[in-house]
């Protein structure tokens, strides 16, 4: 995604009413608020929540719906997949990451909150699910958001247990076996059957088809070449009449680091090269998801800004969280130092905060969409209605 890492700073959302906070792990003495609009609530784990915290007092992080501008590649049905990540590097990437545990967990944040918001989309889905795969798992970050208090318990009953009450397994499934097992001998392990699984290729899915009552993604699908195979990959390996929700990075994450490398290097090289990764486009997602054959799509956005107190921060935590460049042909070694003293000028004069720090800007899209069942409905074929639209506008 990024060319490199950051300390998470608050939370906000515009687009809900409420306000929450919660305590983010840094490495100083003072706590490090998360503040952020919401309408459930989220808390993080009490071994991260005991951790040191950055001192500096932190602006807010806001979510808010937007449109998106930046599109991406995509293969046709007939000619193979578009090659845009080095796949071996990410997977590198990841296996680096994992294997400084504790700084690992700080940075994971975004994968944590982002989580807790896909976790929330079932709520809405009243039904108990045997076999659920989670597809591009990272450190489960999946599975410790589903053992948490139910987000919105109901008032009517004396209890109301966490959505991990209603899956009987969970195939957490990553192509990086250090990353995966990370945290396999924490405490949310004994609250949830999990079953992982090292994936040779995450784009190609050894799954028999059928075999699933639910599949969920959390911040992975952004580094796959071949998005719409994948996506009729996880349509086949669903049974008839259930759901997929996922989550991924796309539209225009990251711009404000984009823009201000790029007028860097312009002027310290005379040319630009690629250090931020081309994103999927909010617009694309569901014609992507129609078109392996999913039914009753649902596609929505957050923005999620999170202030760092300057640019070699935001690239250390997207470091730590694997997220860093592996774009294919990309320029190879650090990028020079006079380079990353511009891009830091650029980014303030042009995006910072009156603090002196500066915010980053990920874009999250939302997914959901159905496997096709017998009992779901179905729009009635056109030119069947018997009501003209226009007699009852005129009533």
């Amino acid at each position: 995604m990024g060319p490199a890492s950051a300390d998470c700073r608050e939370l906000e959302t515009a687009s809900c009413p409420a306000r929450l906070s919660l305590q983010h792990p840094r490495r100083a003495p003072s706590p490090y608020t998360l503040g952020f609009m919401s309408t459930a609530a989220c808390t993080l784990p009490a071994s991260i929540a005991a951790a040191k915290c950055w001192p500096k007092p932190a602006s807010m992080l806001r979510v808010s719906a937007a449109s998106s501008r930046r599109g991406y590649a995509v293969a046709s049905g007939a000619a193979p997949p578009f090659q845009v990540f080095n796949r071996r590097t990410k997977w590198l990437q990841k296996e680096r990451a994992a294997s400084d545990p504790e700084r690992s967990r700080q940075a994971d944040y975004l994968k944590d909150e982002v989580a807790a918001r896909v976790s929330e989309r079932l709520l809405d889905i009243n039904r108990h699910f045997a076999r659920v795969l989670d597809l591009g798992a990272n450190s489960c970050n999946l599975g410790r958001a589903l053992v948490r208090d139910n987000p919105d318990p109901d008032p009517s009953k004396p209890s109301s247990p966490p959505l991990s009450s209603r899956i009987s397994e969970l195939v957490a499934a990553e192509s990086s076996k250090t990353l995966l097992y990370r945290d396999a001998h924490l405490d949310f392990n004994k609250k949830l059957r999990i079953t992982r699984q090292v994936l040779d290729d995450e784009e190609a899915l050894p799954f028999d088809p059928e075999s699933f009552d639910l599949v969920l993604s959390s911040l992975s699908l952004h580094w796959i070449n071949d998005l719409p195979g994948v996506l009729s990959q996880i349509h086949n390996v669903l049974k008839p009449d259930c759901p997929f929700i996922g989550a991924m990075i796309g539209g225009d994450t990251l711009f404000e680091l984009r823009t201000a490398i790029q007028l860097a290097e312009q002027e310290k090289r005379g040319g630009i090269s690629p250090h931020v990764s081309p994103m999927a486009d909010v617009r694309d997602v569901g014609g992507l998801m129609q078109r392996a054959g999913f039914k009753m799509l649902t596609v929505d956005v957050d923005d999620i800004i999170v202030d760092y107190p300057d640019t070699m921060a935001l690239m250390r935590d997207l470091q730590a969280m694997a997220e860093n460049n592996a774009i294919l042909g990309r320029e190879m070694g650090p990028i020079r130092r006079d380079v990353l003293d511009a891009t830091e000028t650029f980014y303030k004069d042009l995006h910072g905060n009156e603090d002196g720090s500066i915010p980053a800007t990920f874009r999250i899209i939302y997914m959901i969409g159905w496997r096709q069942g017998a009992d779901q409905p179905t729009p009635l074929p056109r030119g069947s209605g018997q009501v003209n639209l226009k007699d009852v506008l005129e009533k």
